[in-house]
């Protein structure tokens, strides 16, 4: 059926055609009613609000379905987390059992947590490993070459390339 809150309709009114969502026609409708009422016309006042309150119908059962849906997907959506940690504490049991431990505090304490750890050596392979990429700044510096000098070319001694001899 769709999202009713946010499709528009067209309704055909006693006085022609009403399109929008259904709360623009019911807004429409409405005012329609008062303006009937206002004019003294209380037959026209009267369809007008019947129109309205269809679609008020049709716009509240819509949003009470939108909430019976969202509350639906919460009630899963919590179902799915207390089972994920179900699995998750059954683990952490079985972890402890093969490993023949005591469950551990997950708290340190404050002087663990006040000192960061660094390590004193860095493994350059690890860091290779990482999947990180060398940057020409990380990359140690290349060894300078000498360059031999560009050979001159030779001074053509002829007197075309002289300019005296051209005058």
């Amino acid at each position: 059926m769709g999202n009713i809150v946010n499709r528009v309709f067209d309704s055909s009114g006693p006085e022609g055609k009403v399109r929008g969502t259904p709360q623009q026609i019911i807004d429409k409708y409405n005012q329609l009613a008062r303006d009937a009422q206002l004019g003294n016309d209380r037959v026209a006042a009267e369809n007008f609000q019947q129109h309205s309150e269809h679609y008020t119908r049709l716009l509240s059962e819509a949003q009470r379905e939108q909430n019976e849906r969202r509350e639906q997907q919460e009630r899963e959506q919590e179902a799915r987390r207390e089972q994920h940690g179900d699995r998750r504490d059954r683990n952490q049991q079985q972890n402890r059992n093969e490993n023949n431990q005591q469950p551990q505090n997950d708290r340190q304490p404050p002087e663990a947590q006040e000192q960061p750890q660094t390590p004193d050596v860095i493994d350059v392979q690890a860091d290779a490993d990482a999947g990180l990429v060398e940057t020409p700044e990380s990359a140690p510096p290349k060894p300078r070459r000498n360059r031999k000098p560009k050979a001159q070319p030779p001074e053509a001694d002829g007197p075309a390339s002289a300019p005296e001899a051209a005058e």
